[in-house]
């Protein structure tokens, strides 16, 4: 199954302002890049609260899913 990068992408507009910031610098420097598989991940990070992905990103939640956890650490470093 092919995901839509674009549709991807587009979701990465969050409404909290610091996952905002976050996700522009993580397209910037690695979306083009990411694998078929590592959209996919991402489009299913995508769907969580913005609260639970900021506190995933931040370190003061951990992150259960193993599946998500390559995605928070690549928005860690952006």
């Amino acid at each position: 199954m092919s995901i839509n990068r674009g549709r991807v992408r587009w979701q990465c507009r969050r409404a909290l302002l610091e996952l905002d910031l976050v996700f522009t610098r993580f397209l910037e420097k690695h979306f083009d890049r990411l694998s078929d598989d590592q959209v996919a991940d991402l489009d299913e990070l995508l769907g969580c609260d913005d609260y639970d992905i900021w506190a995933w990103v931040n370190g003061s939640k951990a992150c259960e899913n193993d599946r998500w956890k390559e995605m928070i650490g690549l928005l860690r470093q952006g």
